[in-house]
């Protein structure tokens, strides 16, 4: 009977098979929906989405610090700290419906928006999750290549000096990556990823303990950077229009290194329902928020202050130090451990997605729907599903191959992270706490929800131009055989 639970990766279609739950000992083993029991806990939602929010663009926050200074950098990071943890705390509220705790589950985004708003907006959320995830996929598999690059470059300085180029090529990594995600990928949902999300956590935790670490000691040391209030220079640093533009990229970037919302209903739907499902993801919540922002604001701003206005892009990968070397290398294999599972965090929705249709379309079909028991030493039984060996090993290559011909690809990223922010972060969690709650039109509550919304469909928009113009720049400059991670 278990195996027929596993059929469905993502557990999206309900089990309606007769007699399921006629066993009282089974029953004990499946939830108010007659799935599987989830097991969940506020820690292991804490360590999905610790992992979901610290990329290893925490070492490009004094970058981004740099640019807005110190005035605005900090009240930035605090200001989206804060709208992140609201509005998320909106969503939490709305993974059962009518009720939130007592209303029927919504097992995806999707369905959430489905339950409250329908029409377009359903697609519209579709286009925007699913378009964002895939984008966050093949951009990790570039960055995850550049920190193993970085291990092999810093290796090399140490042995040649910092004069030396060191060119190495990504390609090999990627590969590497990608046939690591290959194996993970069979990880057959959400509800099995906690113990690699927990690693991830704890790797994030390591790389940027040591980015913070490292610049403390430069300050330490004696090194005067050349910080101001305002951020880099107008005529001495960057030029007017140069200063515009760099500022709007901060702010997006800040504003995006909190976004999670792409994945939080589906993290929510691992939790086990008592105490109630939103009241745990609300602390998982801000455990997380809290955590991320104390490291970001470690990270931004003791980064800022060790490099000034010439904080580089990232201070690991980009090779802000070069020594102690062996931390380096250290820091740099934390940040490939933690994206190997953040890519898993963010690629299960879609393979849940595409399996849950094609289990729709061709419910009779023995290759989308049979599973055969295979026993693995040291783990059990596994049910192996030859649809979803092969489909999710074609999308991995995929993902791979775009991050090959497409070495730019991180600056598209942040043009996916601009137009998905708005929709998923801030307008649909809003827009369904609205349409639970029905305050009254023109309330108080219900006018500043509103200010809120076009605040930051405002930085949305400025967020978006910021990244349009870079990755403009990015491919006038890209040359096709140039070697990267140089």
């Amino acid at each position: 009977m278990a195996k027929e639970f596993q059929k469905n990766s993502m557990f999206i279609e309900q089990n309606q098979q007769t007699g399921v739950l006629e066993n009282g000992d089974f029953r004990k083993n499946v939830d108010d929906d007659g799935r599987p029991r989830r097991t969940g806990t506020w820690l292991t939602a804490s360590a999905h989405i610790i992992t979901a929010v610290i990329g290893s663009g925490v070492l490009s926050l004094a970058w981004a610090i740099a640019q807005l200074g110190w005035v605005a950098g900090p009240a930035v990071l605090m200001a989206f700290s804060f709208i992140t943890f609201f509005t998320s705390s909106l969503l939490a509220d709305c993974y059962r419906s009518p009720d939130p705790v007592t209303g029927k589950r919504n097992y995806t985004y999707m369905d959430v928006v489905r339950s409250y708003l329908g029409g377009r907006k359903v697609q519209l959320c579709g286009l925007a999750q699913y378009g964002n995830l895939i984008g966050i996929t093949v951009g990790y598999t570039i960055t995850a290549s550049i920190s193993m690059v970085a291990v092999k470059r810093s290796n090399c300085f140490h042995k040649h000096g910092h004069q030396d180029h060191c060119y190495i090529s990504n390609y090999p990594f990627m590969i590497i990556f990608a046939s690591i995600q290959i194996v993970l990928s069979q990880i057959p949902n959400f509800h099995e990823l906690s113990w690699l999300s927990i690693l991830a956590a704890i790797m994030s935790f390591a790389y940027s303990s040591i980015g913070v670490g490292l610049s403390i000691a430069k300050v330490a040391g004696g090194a005067h950077a050349r910080t101001s209030l305002t951020g880099v220079t107008v005529g001495v640093d960057v030029s007017g229009s140069e200063k515009v533009w760099r500022t709007f990229q901060a702010i997006g970037d800040i504003a995006f290194a909190y976004a999670y919302s792409t994945v939080l209903v589906e993290i929510q739907d691992t939790l086990k329902s008592s105490p109630p499902e939103n009241k745990t993801m609300k602390k998982a919540t801000f455990v997380g928020i809290s955590t991320t922002t104390l490291f970001y604001v470690l990270c931004g701003c003791v980064g800022y202050a060790a490099f000034g206005n010439d904080a580089p892009g990232n201070f690991l990968t980009g090779f802000g130090f070069y020594e102690p070397f062996w931390l380096i290398d250290l820091a740099n294999v934390c940040i490939a451990v933690h994206l190997i599972g953040a890519y898993q965090v963010f690629c299960q929705p879609i393979f849940g997605f595409v399996e849950s249709r094609c289990s729709k379309r061709w419910p009779e079909s023995k290759l989308v729907t049979s599973e055969y028991a295979v026993n693995i030493p040291f783990h059990g039984v596994y049910y192996l599903n030859w649809f979803r060996v092969i489909w999710r090993s074609l999308y991995v290559i995929l993902t791979a191959v775009m991050a090959m011909i497409f070495p730019f690809f991180n600056d598209f990223v942040g043009l996916l992270g601009a137009a998905s922010f708005y929709p998923l972060t801030v307008y649909f969690p809003i827009e369904m706490y609205i349409a639970q709650s029905k305050p009254p039109k023109y309330s108080f509550t219900w006018i500043w929800l509103k200010i809120l919304s076009w605040a930051c469909l405002i930085v949305s928009i400025i967020a978006a131009a910021g990244s349009i113009q870079g990755l403009a720049q990015s491919v006038k400059k890209y040359k096709p055989f140039k070697i990267q991670g140089e």
